[in-house]
């Protein structure tokens, strides 16, 4: 059974879950009310949905784990209605890692073709001959779990 929700007045999405705010409402889970989930009224492309927890916290690590418990599921549902092949599921945390609204929140971002015209756009700047510093990480990583 998951903690009583928080929630913040002055909050988008807190509001859309109580509903201050209309929204384009897609599903919510009714036996434990964790999550929320409707479609993006800025999309990058067609049916891009989000998923909110019901639970007020600006960044993953913030929000209790049994508010998390039903986000894939959720986004699986969306995708499998849509018929999608191809999509992003994305979750950011923190304004430099291009977090908007400061509450958990999940995109489900189909991708409709390979153009840059819909959909998620990124770049991947992967790093190489960095062997012996993952190697090293790994290990102090290792530590801390």
């Amino acid at each position: 059974m998951a903690a009583a929700a928080r929630s913040l007045s002055t909050c988008i999405f807190c509001k859309i879950i109580k509903g201050e705010i209309p929204s384009f409402k897609l599903l919510e889970t009714e036996t434990s009310f964790i999550s929320y989930s409707f479609l993006d009224i800025g999309p990058l492309s067609k049916g891009h949905a989000l998923i909110i927890p019901k639970d007020h916290a600006a960044k993953l690590h913030e929000l209790p784990d049994e508010y998390l418990t039903d986000v894939l599921p959720i986004a699986k549902k969306i995708a499998t209605a849509q018929g999608l092949e191809n999509y992003n599921i994305l979750q950011n945390n923190g304004r430099i890692a291009h977090q908007v609204v400061d509450h958990v929140h999940f995109h489900v971002i189909p991708k409709p073709d390979a153009s840059d015209e819909e959909g998620l756009v990124i770049g991947w700047p992967a790093k190489s001959d960095v062997m012996e510093e993952v190697k090293k990480y790994h290990q102090e990583l290792l530590g801390k779990l």
